[in-house]
């Protein structure tokens, strides 16, 4: 039986791959289980500093739920207790980027919207068909859509059911890279390189107070920031930054 979620190491970024690509890498609770596996390890693990997140062959990045699944739940209660996998993407302290093609659907869209980038394909297509199906998304798309389009963007994605294309999704800010289909992993790794360069400190704290900022106010959240600011020069990283900053600029 192949593994559902791989994880290759390049350097100091982990490719996290959901590889059930006959399913369009539809998610299984026993694939939610494994990629929560994944998330500690990898959280634990010091080298490594940045999450690449993508869905293994063309066709899709995630089509969401495996509906035959969804019949292993004996109750609405039990379904209610579920570890859902959005979440588990959303409960990674290190940044994440999402290398997007083919179909996101609803839970997919839902894990992509749990990364921190999002750098997607010409030929991706993304959708919330939750409505047309009876019933809302539980992994986040009713929280986290407004917070990045608007309500007017999100209700149209969440209310009509409808995919719309790479280039609609750029343009309304869902994603925020759009490049070739063939570029999409290389530029994806790209930003990731990039990240992994920085203080693990520094990336991780960007990405709590940003993170704050969506439930907070400014005022607890430029607090937390700069607690957050304290605890990076605790850590002794920011000599190594001031000096880094200081040969570029001279180079400059």
């Amino acid at each position: 039986m192949q593994d559902t979620v791989v994880v290759r190491l390049v350097g100091a970024v982990a490719e996290v791959v959901i590889n059930r690509p006959e399913k369009l890498n539809a998610m299984t609770p026993e694939m939610t289980t494994a990629l929560e596996e994944v998330r500690c390890e990898l959280d634990r693990d010091n080298n490594v500093r940045v999450i690449l997140l993508r869905g293994e062959g063309p066709r899709a990045f995630c089509a969401g739920s495996d509906l035959d699944s969804l019949n292993t739940y004996r109750s609405a209660w039990e379904f209610r207790g579920r570890t859902d996998y959005a979440a588990v993407i959303r409960d990674f302290k290190k940044p994440v980027v999402a290398a997007l093609q083919g179909w996101v659907l609803g839970g997919g869209l839902e894990m992509m919207l749990a990364a921190d980038i999002r750098v997607a394909g010409h030929g991706a297509k993304f959708g919330a068909p939750e409505v047309v199906r009876g019933w809302v998304g539980g992994g986040g798309a009713s929280q986290m859509l407004p917070r990045l389009v608007g309500y007017g963007q999100a209700m149209n994605l969440l209310l009509t059911g409808d995919a719309i294309d790479a280039a609609e999704a750029h343009r309304i800010g869902l994603i925020d890279v759009l490049v070739e289909d063939e570029r999409i992993i290389e530029t994806a790794m790209r930003v990731c390189t990039n990240i992994a360069r920085h203080s693990p400190i520094a990336t991780q704290s960007v990405k709590a107070a940003v993170r704050a900022a969506l439930s907070t106010s400014v005022e607890q959240g430029i607090r937390y920031e700069n607690e957050l600011t304290a605890l990076c020069f605790a850590s002794g990283n920011y000599e190594e930054g001031v000096t880094a900053f200081g040969k570029r600029a001279k180079r400059e």
